[in-house]
């Protein structure tokens, strides 16, 4: 008998929440948002948060399990994340994060900068379908937030404005695309 009164009762709660106008259901329904500094900031004694982007560079330090890096995006390309990525150890250009390009693609004046001579030629398909034949150099290291890939072919673009970081860099992680930065996240 005690079941019965039990279920008649939960039956009864679940009948009366439902009947409740939807303003109720309003007035105990909260929204939050979350709004992430990302890495470099401080909280002033107001409880203001500020970011420092600018104190700590575009790299932002990745968490303590070191299988996570993170980029902050300088601005977009076509809506295609551009952001900060270092050659050699030495000299640092924007760059577009391109998943769909297998390998990656710098421009002549990066070539000219890196002091780079073609060593050979590739053949690749770009995004309207069409072949064409790119000169090829090595370059001791590409580094962005933390990831580095050594010893890659690079194709030289004469005609291109700005260079694309492929597959060759990041293909053993995960690309999440932020409004703010993008992550490499290691498999």
């Amino acid at each position: 008998m005690k079941n019965a009164w039990r279920r008649w009762i939960t039956t009864v709660n679940l009948a009366a929440i439902a009947l409740m106008p939807t303003q109720m259901f309003l007035a105990f329904s909260h929204r939050a948002t979350a709004d992430d500094p990302g890495a470099c900031y401080m909280v002033t004694s107001s409880g203001k948060t500020v970011g420092l982007e600018r104190l700590c560079g575009n790299i932002i330090a990745a968490p303590s399990d070191d299988k996570v890096f993170r980029v902050s995006i300088k601005r977009r390309f076509g809506g295609t994340p551009v952001i900060d990525v270092t050659f050699n150890d030495k000299k640092t250009f924007e760059m577009i994060v391109d998943t769909g390009a297998s390998g990656t693609i710098i421009t002549q004046s990066m070539a000219n900068t890196l002091k780079l001579q073609a060593t050979g030629t590739m053949q690749a398909q770009i995004a309207d379908g069409s072949e064409v034949e790119f000169p090829t150099s090595k370059v001791k290291s590409i580094a962005a937030g933390g990831v580095t890939a050594n010893n890659l072919q690079v194709a030289i673009a004469p005609k291109a404005s700005i260079g694309l970081l492929g597959h060759d860099f990041f293909g053993n992680y995960d690309i999440k695309i932020l409004e703010r930065e993008v992550e490499f996240h290691h498999r």
